[in-house]
């Protein structure tokens, strides 16, 4: 890849509800940087209208994959397709040299991310999981505000994130790695990480199970230092999206917390004083698309990269694993190399929502 290439050429895998109403729009916003080339889904009317849309050069069925690849000359891909064909794709692209961004989760098993590492390794690809957080300011600025010390050592996290899921959708689908803690609970884990600054050792969860999926969870994890991270999620339970981090000098809670549309808030409370804060409401998927192309440009690793996908995805099968055997799961000991920082903060302006094709919302609350 020439540093001298003025855009990065994309095609983007998958066609559904958050391709067409945030990731496909958001290349807009990354035009200096980031070209949509081409799309590729398993449903022609999509395609069809997807690029008319964009003025598209390609389109293509999953089985053209890599004849898209050559024809386009893409050097990237952006896989947002459902969780069990991540892998699939993701070798497909790596083995062709094309650089590889890929939605969360990063694969549903721990050892399929690693496979999905070494293959982009191997082939000396970067890799890059689509963390959009990692590059917004209510995120970055709640942790940069949990390691400074004024809430003292943070001790406690609790969040909630819920949604009702419709009948139908991929996340009820076992056989496509559906249900809630792969959906929401990487939320709720990375942000447990990135705010305690450390790796979870011990990890305890109750489920309860609908459609043959995990589809309410709630889920302790013990980090070094005696500190708890607790969460609920639930694809049955009205929408709810928010995170408290407590010390024993203050507290803060943000409520919205994970949202992609709308506003973050943060509530933070020292001694008797809270103050809110209000974050602007931006298009969180441009700055990813900017941020993995300057990476290929440049020659650096990006960050979220494929360990941090790792990271969280080897918490969720502890969560499972603790479910099933009805015992705490402990975890080996690991210290995650690279960390979020609010330099990574990035703003663009809200994308207007565009009418999808054969794509209806996940949720109905």
């Amino acid at each position: 890849m020439s540093s001298e290439r003025r855009r990065i050429r994309y095609a983007v895998i998958g066609a559904g509800n958050i391709a067409q109403v945030a990731v496909l729009p958001a290349f807009a916003h990354a035009r200096e940087s980031s070209q949509l080339v081409a799309v590729i889904s398993g449903d022609a009317q999509k395609r069809r209208a997807l690029r008319e849309r964009y003025a598209l050069e390609h389109d293509g069925d999953y089985s053209d994959l890599e004849a898209i690849l050559e024809q386009g000359r893409i050097d990237a891909v952006y896989i947002a397709t459902p969780n069990t064909h991540h892998k699939e794709f993701a070798l497909r692209a790596a083995a062709k040299g094309v650089h590889v961004l890929c939605e969360k989760p990063l694969a549903p098993t721990a050892a399929d991310c690693r496979a999905i590492i070494d293959a982009c390794a191997a082939r000396s690809v970067r890799l890059m999981v689509a963390y959009r957080l990692h590059f917004e300011e209510a995120s970055l600025k709640a942790m940069e505000i949990a390691r400074s010390g004024q809430l003292g050592q943070p001790q406690l996290f609790s969040s909630y994130f819920t949604h009702v899921v419709r009948e139908g959708d991929i996340r009820r689908d076992p056989s496509l790695a559906g249900g809630a803690t792969l959906d929401l609970g990487v939320y709720c884990i990375n942000a447990a990480r990135h705010l305690f600054d450390a790796e979870p050792e011990l990890v305890s969860a109750q489920v309860i199970e609908r459609d043959g999926t995990d589809d309410t969870v709630s889920a302790t994890l013990r980090f070094p230092g005696d500190r708890l991270a607790q969460f609920c999620i639930s694809n049955s339970v009205v929408g709810q999206s928010s995170y408290r981090i407590a010390g024993a000098d203050g507290e803060l809670r943000v409520e919205p917390a994970y949202e992609y549309v709308g506003e973050l808030v943060h509530h933070l409370t020292l001694g008797e004083k809270t103050e809110r804060k209000v974050f602007k409401r931006g298009d969180q998927f441009a700055p990813e698309l900017q941020h993995f192309s300057e990476c290929i440009l440049k020659g650096q690793e990006p960050e979220p990269s494929g360990e941090e996908g790792w990271c969280d995805v080897r918490v969720v099968e502890a969560i499972l694993q603790s479910a099933r055997e009805q015992r705490p799961i402990e975890l080996e000991p690991y210290a995650r190399g690279r960390k979020p920082t609010l330099a990574q903060a990035d703003h663009e302006r809200p994308v207007k929502k565009p009418k999808t094709v054969n794509a209806p919302s996940p949720s109905v609350k």
